[in-house]
């Protein structure tokens, strides 16, 4: 969530950041919850002051006038907790109406209502010419026995698949060729839990402006499935205090991911660009406020330099206000070429939440003297799906077969697939 301070220090700031992301929200009704808060607070610590100032003349005085302070210090215990019943009522109610408040953009957040105003930044390598009719990855990959999706259909349902021989093998590549490029880098690899609670997924921010109709709920166990790794990375050191001497703090984590893909009605529903379970690499980062920009071009730093060792065509974008999800304070994605679509389609994102999603997980750090919440950040390092479609699909051949990049040919073991 956003801090309450700004709502009463800054309003117009709110405000405006409000109207650019296109959420309707009268902040007057934080103001007056962080209003009747703070009157609460004042009353409470008042009359505890008075009730300590008793306790403290009871030894005293005499024992005849002892009852009357004993009596007139359970009568203001008891208006103590009907105060307190009151606070936590109104802290419910502020908390509630906190979590409508999408984080506050970086000022470089270009305008816009969608992904129309979403801003190039830059373009890297050039769309492969073919001299033959292009196949589609789905086309490719069934005539090399690679996906399989309708058996998965009869078992699963549709939007899932059998991935199988030197599919596998190039998936493990992948995975094999980011860990070598980001563990030197200071990431640490984790194997996240692949079900978290639905409180860490709130405190996340990913239940909140229509995020819970996209996440499997285990009901039963009031638990849910990760929909990336970053949700199970991000709340592991909820209710914590991190030495600033030990910022940054990195990881890489590879984790299956579960997806509803409730509001795509339909969209790219040939193939495996948009599945219901998909594998992903992704970068996560705990750094000081003051860090949080450079750890965030970093990042995007990283994922340029993956994207650059497979020779793949990408452009990178900055978000607009409107297509910036309500976590991120800036979000960049990188999108991949795709031949048989003839454009570029999203296969990377990476985000700023500042101190957004550490306030709701209580995650603090300590330098010095100076205490505060951390600043957090997420970088999609591979989603394994997508960036194998892009692989297959630049890489196809006019023979059928796929070329195998030449930065993953040590772990695969082979130049071609299907030769």
């Amino acid at each position: 969530m956003i801090d309450s301070k700004l709502i009463q220090e800054q309003p117009d700031l709110v405000a405006a950041n409000n109207q650019k992301r296109g959420a309707k929200i009268d902040i007057s009704a934080a103001q007056n919850l962080l209003s009747e808060r703070s009157s609460l607070i004042g009353e409470v610590e008042k009359l505890r002051a008075q009730g300590n100032e008793i306790a403290g003349q009871i030894p005293k005085v005499a024992d005849e006038a002892r009852a009357a302070l004993v009596a007139e210090g359970k009568n203001i215990k008891d208006q103590v907790k009907v105060k307190d019943e009151e606070l936590n009522k109104v802290q419910a109610q502020l908390d509630e109406e906190l979590h409508k408040y999408p984080n506050v953009l970086r000022e470089d957040v270009p305008e816009g209502s969608d992904e129309s105003a979403n801003q190039e930044m830059r373009k890297i390598g050039e769309p492969p010419k073919f001299e033959f009719e292009v196949k589609d990855h789905l086309e490719l990959g069934e005539n090399l026995g690679l996906i399989d999706v309708e058996r998965a259909a009869k078992i699963s349902g549709s939007r899932f698949a059998y991935f199988k021989g030197e599919f596998v093998q190039l998936e493990f590549a992948l995975i094999n060729y980011v860990l070598s490029v980001l563990v030197p880098e200071g990431f640490r690899p984790v194997l996240p839990p692949h079900i978290i609670s639905t409180k860490a997924m709130r405190a996340m921010g990913y239940l909140d402006h229509g995020g819970e109709e996209e996440v499997y709920h285990l009901k039963n166990d009031d638990a849910v499935l990760i929909g990336t790794s970053e949700q199970a990375v991000g709340p592991m050191f909820m209710d914590e205090m991190i030495a600033g001497e030990e910022l940054p703090l990195r990881f890489v984590a590879f984790s299956p991911c579960y997806r509803r893909e409730a509001g795509s009605y339909g969209k790219d529903v040939r193939g495996i660009l948009r599945m219901h379970q998909f594998d992903k690499l992704e970068m996560f980062s705990y750094v000081l406020p003051e860090q949080s920009d450079q750890e965030h071009e970093f990042l995007l730093a990283m994922q340029e330099r993956l994207m650059q060792g497979l020779k793949l065509p990408y452009r990178v974008m900055k978000l607009s206000a409107g297509d910036t999800g309500a976590p991120s304070a800036r979000t960049y994605d990188i999108e991949t070429w795709m031949p048989s679509q003839n454009t570029y389609r999203e296969t990377h994102s990476t985000s700023n939440t500042t101190d957004y999603q550490s306030r709701r997980l209580n995650t603090r750090y300590k330098n010095g003297k100076e205490k505060g919440y951390v600043h957090m950040l997420n970088g999609t390092a591979f989603a394994i799906g997508r960036i194998m479609i892009a692989i297959m699909e630049n890489y196809q051949q006019a023979e059928g077969s796929i070329e195998v990049p030449d930065i993953l040919r040590p772990w695969l073991g082979k130049d071609k697939i299907g030769s």
